[in-house]
This record gives structure tokens, sequence and C-alpha cells, in this order.
């Protein structure tokens, strides 16, 4: 078998480049499904849905991008004079960003963020990126770890999927088998697909907001409110819980 590639980050170059690419995901049950596709990606404000728009407009002060991919929330907030650090695992999609004309950018794991990057005021999860926590044990190690490189009137603005909100049976019947393997029900297991590219495998959390809030508690962070999408999508305001 070929090692891992940047799947992602060939497919959001191409779609830069030409205009056309489909991202494909595998679970690890075998289930194969396509995203919206990396137009999504590049998707400008004007064009994004209410609840997007009425979450990005809370984000203040220096800003750290969580999974900025082709880099459109970075841009955004550029263009509203925000100090903002974008951060992706994948080389070829902060390569991109770097050449739509994010300042900012830098190959960097969620794992290995630290006051080294210094301190901001908001954390931005968009595009459902509260699901690179990966899990829920993981999940509350990074909030500890983002409470203490953040002010103290911080935000984070974060975008996820309630999973159980669906009637696919193969949804279902995967929630039941990540349970009796000891999983949240929405602890995805999976890797990007793309031509012939396919990333290395890797966990992706959604989560119900009784799920989101009892993760956050006793790590510092507190839901403020919920941005309904009107559809299993949501997007959670945190911020600093009182001590």
């Amino acid at each position: 078998m070929p090692r891992p590639s940047d799947a992602f980050g060939h497919m959001v170059r191409d779609h830069f480049r030409s205009g056309d690419a489909v991202e494909v995901i595998e679970r690890d049950d075998g289930y194969i499904d396509t995203t919206a596709g990396a137009e999504a990606y590049f998707a400008p404000h004007d064009v994004w849905p209410p609840t997007k728009q009425a979450a990005i407009a809370l984000v203040r002060g220096r800003v750290l991008d969580v999974g900025c991919g082709a880099g459109r929330v970075c841009l955004h907030l550029q263009e509203r004079g925000l100090d903002v650090v974008g951060i992706d695992i994948s080389p070829l999609a902060v390569e991109t960003c770097r050449e739509r004309g994010v300042r900012d950018a830098c190959v960097l794991s969620i794992t290995r963020v630290s006051r080294s990057l210094g301190i901001f005021d908001t954390v931005v999860m968009m595009g459902n990126n509260f699901g690179l926590f990966g899990n829920r044990q993981r999940a509350r190690w990074l909030l500890r770890r983002l409470a203490g490189m953040t002010t103290a009137d911080a935000r984070i603005i974060a975008e996820t999927m309630d999973p159980y909100m669906s009637d696919n049976p193969d949804h279902a019947g995967y929630h039941d088998c990540n349970r009796r393997r000891g999983r949240m029900g929405g602890q995805i297991r999976l890797r990007v697909r793309y031509k012939s590219h396919v990333g290395a495998w890797f966990d992706y959390l959604f989560v119900s907001k009784a799920e989101m809030s009892e993760i956050l508690d006793g790590t510092g962070w507190r839901v403020a409110q919920f941005l309904e999408s009107g559809g299993p999508g949501y997007i959670a305001v945190i911020e600093k819980a009182a001590t």
C-alpha cells in the first residue's frame, strides 16, 4: 500500500487552479460519500449561510483559525482588519492559503498548538472543525490548552453537526458500533480520497449539543449560545467559564 498523501491539499490546490475538484470521504466501515465539494472551501463571505455570517460577526481581536483549509475565513477576517493566524495539517492547503493572500498561515496540527503562537482573543473552528478535537479525552485536553493561550474574555466559534439527526440507517448503525467499541457515537474515523491520492486515517468528532456541553464542563469553557441552521448543523459560541 502507498504511504498516505496530502489528498485534501491536492484537492484544494486543484480547485484553486482549475475550479474543478471533488472530495471523497471514506469511513472505516467502508461507507463512502462525497462532501459539499472544494467550492465550499473557497466561498466568499457574501454567499455564506446566515448562521455562518452571524457567527463570524462575533469574532474579535487576535484570531486563531484552526483548520484554515483554503483560507476563506482568514481572508474575510483580514479584510475586516483583524490579525489572524491560520493553521492546517495540510501543506498544500497552507500553500494555497498563502497564494490567495493569507498573510500568516502555517502547517501545524491542532495537537501542537501552544503559547508559542501567542495569545488569542478568538479561536475559530468553522466548517465542522470542532471535529478536529477527535474524541472526548483529546477535546478536553486541548480545550484546557486553548484556555491557557487565550485572553480572559476569549471566545471559541465552533461549527459542528448533531450526528443523530439523520434518518440514514448506515449512520445509525455506525453510531451503535462506535458505542460498542467504547467510542462516542459521532466519533467518525475517516480518510480523504481524491483522484489517486489517499489521506491518512483520522478521528473526526460530531456531537449533539448535550455532548458538547458535557465535554466543555471543567475545561474552563462554557457554551454561551447555539446558533441554529435549521438542520443538524449548528455553531456554538463558547466563552470562558466563571471560576
